[in-house]
């Protein structure tokens, strides 16, 4: 790993999800977390919101001991603190902010912030609020440690990750400048909004004007705050060439660095921990199925997924679903599917009916011989007439009736051991699949097809994510020479390199679900040598995403708003 002469003395993050488990950037913070602590121990500290007051967080552990002394002085300044560490490899230090008091002062905070940086939020409704009241009291948070414990001879970083975050690097930018700022964007707000309003992104992309379309979609101060964020910051970064695109026609502002996102192989089971792991996955998986449809599927049964928030067609759920009822009538594919869809959705609990029939199956190993009501999802839904993927798969007529080789499992909540149906972590279920399908159109990363290759599961994802790109960069390094044949096997590229990347653009959409049915019926005619050699090159792949070789491009990003900073700090002298 390449790395700098000098790092910073102190690093500070900040993000909504620190120690709060709700999207791809929590992924980003957790599994880098152990990388930075190595190399600056203690000196990398999350600062995130304090949603647990009163009650035990189990992915942090309070530390009285750590800070003490500041941490009484935070109380003087009315700063409501909580120090300890994050349940994470590395144990980094993480500061949880109550930014609740600062609701009172929301009009005068943000009459500031448009004074200081011409920030709109007049406009501002639902999550905007709360998001910027935590950013808030992150930023006077780092100001208070800075001043207690720093000065200017340090070198220090302050990055913040989405717009969320935006207003305490513009308040740090202001009221600390010899703090170097770093601001991230994911995603963009007017891109995602672009793309979940089914207007056509990227053909027009050169065409949109950010601010008329923040008008037009409703998110002027969302587009605002993190528009402004990206100009008035020392350095401004995001996860993938695609987004740095976005960024430039949307935000009107060139990335100074591009930041991919890795993963961290500790979490990754070895050997026979491995072995033992999926079975116990597998085995989980088909009872469920089995007493959900009235099914006897085995484990010879090839098991695929689709995962991650529920964005109908920003995720490519719509089309995914599309190319399962493709799947299903196509007379080629000659094994048992069982194709999930892992989307948290408005869920009201597990259905009794399901767990009944698990807890009967386990007491008397007796395999059940009828198919429950609605035999596609294992808990039940508030308002399940207006879901979405339930609504498609009644209107496809998937049934999974005794026969059909592809059986179709909704699985619409959080897999976080506590669901009530499996009991078992996402990525607990994640070792058990076969092969996992992300056919997203709006995916700046692409954190769900990086896990799976990293858990040796082989996945199809697209050219409009940024994981896509980076594996097709990857795989032309090492693609060997010469044409596919013409069996069924030989047209999936899975069995070669463990990914197979599929061309999306705004006007594909059936091309796209016909290739993911050609994917699916070429994985199940794999043979077992095959599928090994696909498992094996799907964790390669995965190796070259470890953090130890992008953390290069976040030292970087340190460097060059630290020389902004430092320049910015001598003018001043």
């Amino acid at each position: 790993m390449t790395r700098p002469d000098t790092l910073p003395d102190y690093i500070f993050e900040s993000s909504w999800e620190v120690c709060n488990k709700v999207g791809g950037i929590y992924t980003v913070l957790s599994t880098r977390a152990k990388t930075l602590q190595d190399a600056l121990p203690d000196r990398i500290i999350f600062i995130g919101p304090d949603f647990w007051q009163g009650k035990d967080n189990p992915l942090f552990v309070e530390d009285s001991t750590l800070w003490a002394d500041w941490r009484k002085h935070c109380e003087a300044e009315a700063l409501g603190v909580r120090i300890g560490r994050w349940q994470v490899p590395g144990r980094p230090v993480v500061v949880l902010v109550d930014f609740h008091p600062f609701f009172a002062q929301k009009n005068d905070i943000y009459s500031a912030l448009w004074t200081d940086f011409q920030v709109d939020s007049l406009h501002a409704y639902g999550d905007y609020d709360e998001a910027s009241m935590f950013s808030y009291a992150a930023g006077r948070v780092v100001e208070s440690f800075y001043h207690y414990f720093l000065d200017p001879s340090k070198r220090v970083v302050y990055q913040a990750h989405e717009w969320m975050t935006g207003l305490g690097a513009l308040y740090i930018h202001k009221h600390v400048p010899a703090i170097a700022t770093i601001f991230t964007t994911h995603a963009t707000t007017i891109g995602r909004s672009i793309a979940g309003n089914g207007k056509p992104l990227y053909d027009y992309l050169f065409a949109y004007n950010g601010n008329q379309m923040a008008d037009e979609l409703n998110v002027q101060s969302k587009h605002s705050i993190e528009r402004q964020t990206a100009h008035f910051t020392d350095c401004f970064t995001t996860v993938s060439d695609v987004t740095a695109r976005e960024c430039f026609e949307l935000l009107d502002k060139h990335v100074d660095v591009v930041l991919p996102n890795g993963f961290e192989m500790d979490f990754v089971p070895k050997g026979v921990t491995f072995v033992n792991r999926r079975r116990k996955a597998r085995q989980c998986i088909l009872q469920v199925a089995n007493a959900l449809m009235g099914t006897q599927l085995d484990d010879d049964t090839i098991i695929i997924s689709t995962s991650g928030r529920y964005e109908w067609k920003n995720k490519g759920i719509d089309v995914y679903i599309d190319a399962l009822n493709r799947t299903l009538h196509d007379k080629r594919l000659e094994r048992n599917v069982l194709a999930l869809i892992e989307v948290p959705a408005w869920q009201a609990g597990p259905r009794r009916d399901l767990q009944e029939r698990l807890a009967q199956a386990k007491t008397h190993h007796s395999s059940v011989q009828r198919p429950l009501a609605d035999p596609f999802i294992t808990h039940y839904l508030h308002e399940a007439g207006s879901d979405m993927v339930s609504q498609s798969i009644h209107r496809f007529g998937i049934t999974n009736k005794e026969g059909s080789r592809l059986k179709v499992m909704f699985v619409p909540c959080y897999l976080d051991a506590d669901d009530g149906i499996f009991g078992l972590h996402y990525y607990d279920l994640l070792i058990g699949l076969d092969l996992t399908i992300y056919p997203s159109y709006y995916e700046p990363w692409g954190y769900t097809p990086l896990e799976s290759v990293a858990f040796k599961v082989p996945c199809v994802t697209t050219t409009l994510a940024g994981f896509g790109l980076w594996a097709n960069e990857e795989k032309a390094k090492t693609l060997p020479s010469g044409a596919k044949g013409d069996s069924i096997a030989a047209e999936c590229y899975i069995d070669t390199d463990g990914v197979e990347v599929i061309y999306r653009s705004d006007y594909n959409y059936h091309e796209v679900a016909d290739r993911i049915r050609d994917e699916i019926i070429g994985f199940a005619a794999l043979s077992a040598k095959e599928v090994a050699v696909a498992r094996k090159a799907a964790a390669a792949l995965a190796s070259k995403a470890q953090w130890k070789h992008f953390i290069k491009y976040y030292y970087r990003a340190y460097e060059i708003a630290l020389s902004k900073a430092k320049a910015r700090m001598d003018a001043q002298q």
